[in-house]
């Protein structure tokens, strides 16, 4: 009986317990209407592979920025098997990178997409070259050198669109295509190498100084060349669907990118990265960063992620001239700057 009773109080306990739990959830969730819901699920296709240029990306995920906005990302890392405009249309990605030649090659075969920031302000893209042998003030400096160039990449279109504003056709310098070894430029039969100036261009210059020699880099903007690099896409149907997505989404990765450029963040965001660059020396890593963060927000004023309408349309402006499109396609109707905030 002494059992039966305490069985009884015991059950009469829990069910007190079981209904003030019942009562307390409507509570908790007009506290927190994210209470209790699982994040929402998105694929996010970058356009190269994981490194210092996406380390705004990274610190999104890994400092919870994205978890904050109720969303459970899956950062994909990019390729040239990994079109981020391709997955948008299929259905494998829900956001993706893109820089603006591929947008506008995308909508000129139809793509319908929409370009929500532009995370580079300055093209990481440039030329290193020996500063003791080669002197270059000016484009017309290019005349007679041997000059390297991914064929079919935007580093020839960029180079093209450079030769054309000073009037040197191919006669006047020598195009040498570029492959993923750099033997070429080391063994001094190329004297201007294409690299991204906050990666491999760290990288060269390491090497040469090793070797005494000192280098310095040509960027295309110093003589007015804009080509737009790293921009957030997704598509119109997204868009379309689920703005709140969208701005949700926009908002994680953009504190992400900001989390990462502020130096005073430093040791946690070279952490984040090194789980992916291992084989890269923290200290290398560190001036990485250092030359990302000026091609990220150059300008203080200026928002991270601010979409450059001018440059957009000059990029597009350039491959109408080289042939690259057949036609115009107002690239400027796909861009969205309201969203980056």
């Amino acid at each position: 009986m002494f059992i039966e009773g305490l069985q009884m109080r015991l059950d009469k306990k829990f069910f007190h317990f079981f209904v003030f739990a019942l009562l307390l959830i409507p509570i908790i969730e007009l506290i927190n209407p994210e209470a209790g819901k699982a994040n929402e699920s998105i694929a996010y296709r970058l356009k190269w592979l994981i490194n210092v240029s996406t380390v705004g990306d990274v610190v999104a995920l890994k400092q919870g920025f994205f978890a904050r906005q109720g969303l459970d990302v899956d950062v994909k890392a990019g390729g040239p098997e990994r079109d981020a405009i391709r997955e948008l249309e299929l259905g494998y990605a829900q956001f993706g990178v893109a820089s603006a030649d591929q947008v506008i090659r995308a909508k000129a075969k139809g793509a319908s997409i929409v370009v929500l920031a532009q995370l580079f302000q300055v093209n990481p893209l440039q030329w290193i070259y020996r500063h003791g042998d080669i002197t270059l003030n000016s484009i017309t400096d290019l005349k007679g050198l041997s000059i390297g160039i991914t064929y079919g990449g935007n580093d020839e279109t960029i180079m093209r669109a450079l030769l054309a504003q000073a009037g040197l056709n191919e006669r006047m310098v020598k195009l040498s295509g570029v492959r993923y070894d750099y033997g070429p430029f080391l063994q001094k039969h190329v004297d201007i190498w294409p690299v991204y100036r906050n990666t491999q261009g760290i990288y060269l210059a390491d090497k040469l100084a090793a070797d005494g020699e000192q280098v310095a880099f040509f960027d295309p903007a110093a003589y007015g060349i804009r080509f737009v690099a790293n921009s957030v896409v997704t598509s119109q149907k997204i868009f379309d669907r689920d703005p709140a997505l969208v701005q949700r989404f926009l908002d994680g990765l953009l504190a992400g990118w900001r989390f990462a450029i502020d130096p005073a963040n430093e040791k946690a965001v070279i952490e984040a990265v090194a789980q992916y660059e291992r084989d890269i020396p923290k200290s290398v890593l560190r001036r990485q960063l250092a030359v990302t963060r000026q091609m990220i927000q150059p300008n203080p004023a200026v928002a991270v992620g601010h979409i450059d309408t001018k440059a957009w349309s000059q990029t597009e402006t350039i491959m109408l001239q080289q042939k690259l499109i057949d036609s115009p396609v107002n690239v400027v109707e796909c861009l969205r700057p309201q969203f980056a905030r």
